[in-house]
């Protein structure tokens, strides 16, 4: 069922809007039971790329909350929408527990159905992912004095 365009995007407005409250809860409510998403990456390159369903990602995301220093603030630069597709551009900023920042860049492509996210493909920037999540933060150099 074709919901409207002006739907949808309000729909993928309010998926990014959770997030930025650490609403995963409220993000999930957003997806239907049956959604695929898919991360860009190669497999053995990027431990979470490729399609994954929902209690996945759901998991994922309570990962990534429980490692934050306070919420990610996902902001939305932009939706093209047309059928039942909205092309999505989000800038994510976080501080993580220890200390480093993740900040990335997105662009997903929405699939909605009867009023839920059916599908999304997700474009990001692999290797700052990596860095940030796989790689352990290096520890702090004491202090020289002169």
């Amino acid at each position: 069922m074709f919901v409207g365009l002006e739907a949808n995007k309000q729909l993928a407005r309010d998926l990014f809007a959770r997030f930025s409250v650490n609403d995963v809860a409220g993000a999930l409510e957003l997806l239907a039971d049956d959604v695929t998403w898919w991360i860009a990456g190669k497999p053995g390159a990027q431990p979470a790329c490729g399609e994954h369903d929902k209690a996945w990602m759901a998991g994922l995301f309570g990962r990534m909350v429980s490692q934050f220093d306070g919420p990610m603030q996902m902001t939305v630069r932009g939706l093209i929408a047309e059928g039942d597709k909205v092309a999505v551009e989000v800038v994510g900023d976080g501080k993580l527990r220890d200390g480093r920042r993740y900040q990335n860049e997105y662009h997903l492509l929405l699939t909605i159905r009867d009023g839920k996210i059916a599908a999304v493909r997700e474009y990001l920037d692999t290797q700052h992912v990596v860095a940030t999540w796989f790689t352990p933060a290096k520890p702090l150099e004491p202090a020289t004095t002169p």
